[in-house]
C-alpha cells in the first residue's frame, strides 16, 4: 500500500508494470502513441487491480477516438487542451498533462476544471527543483485542483512534499528494460518504497 495516489507514465515493459501493480501503484500509464498493441494487450493481461492510462500527445479528436477504441483505457491522459469539451464525450476520465514552466497554468486551471479528473504537472526544465516559491505556488494551487505533481520529487523531500501540501499525489515515469526482465528503474523503486506505508 501506497500513502498516495500514484501514477507512473509510459510503462513499456512488464517488469516495472508487475513491480508497481504489486506495490499499491494506483494508475499504470502506456503511450498509446508509440507502444505496440500487442505489449500493451500482453502487460495489460498481467496487471490487476490498477487503472490503466490510456498516454497520447496527439491533439486531433478523432485520432484520440480511434486510440481509446482500440486500447480501452480505464483513464485517458492527453497534452492538448484546446479540444477538451469534445474529448470528454469520449467518456472516460481526463488526466490532462501540462508544463509547469512554460503553461499559463492558472488560466489552464480555471479554463479546463470542469473537465479533468487530474492535472500532472511536469516541467520541461530538467533541472527544476521544488524551491520555496514553487512549494507555497503547489500549495495555493493543490488547495483548489486535484495535482499529481510529476517533477522535483526526492527520496528526501517526497513526505514533506505531502504533509506540506494538498497534493492528491505524485506522477512518476517507468524506466526502459536494460535486457528482458532487468529494467532500469532504481530512482523509481527508491521513491515508490518511500511512499509504502508502515501497515
Amino acid at each position: 500500500m501506497l500513502k498516495t495516489i500514484v501514477k507512473i507514465s509510459n510503462i513499456n515493459n512488464l517488469s516495472d508494470a508487475r513491480y508497481c501493480a504489486g506495490m499499491g501503484v494506483e494508475m499504470l500509464g502506456f503511450s498509446m502513441d508509440d507502444l505496440e498493441f500487442d505489449k500493451f494487450k500482453e502487460m495489460r493481461g498481467w496487471v490487476a487491480g490498477v487503472q490503466v492510462v490510456g498516454e497520447t500527445a496527439a491533439n486531433n479528436v478523432s485520432t484520440i477516438i480511434d486510440l481509446v477504441e482500440k486500447y480501452q483505457p480505464d483513464f485517458l491522459q492527453i497534452s492538448h487542451w484546446e479540444d477538451i469539451a469534445q474529448i470528454q464525450r469520449i467518456g472516460k476520465p481526463i488526466i490532462l498533462k501540462l508544463d509547469f514552466a512554460t503553461a499559463n497554468l492558472p488560466a489552464l486551471f480555471q479554463a479546463t476544471r470542469g473537465f479533468v479528473e487530474y492535472f500532472v504537472l511536469e516541467n520541461s526544465d530538467e533541472f527544476a527543483v521544488v524551491d520555496e516559491a514553487t512549494l507555497s505556488q503547489l500549495d495555493a494551487w493543490s488547495f483548489q485542483y486535484p495535482i499529481l505533481l510529476g517533477f522535483g520529487m526526492k527520496k528526501t523531500t517526497v513526505n514533506s512534499l505531502l504533509a506540506q501540501t494538498q497534493l492528491k499525489g505524485f506522477a512518476l515515469k517507468g524506466g526502459d528494460e536494460i535486457r528482458p526482465g532487468f529494467g532500469d528503474s532504481e530512482e523509481l523503486m527508491n521513491l515508490l518504497e518511500i511512499l509504502e506505508t508502515e501497515d
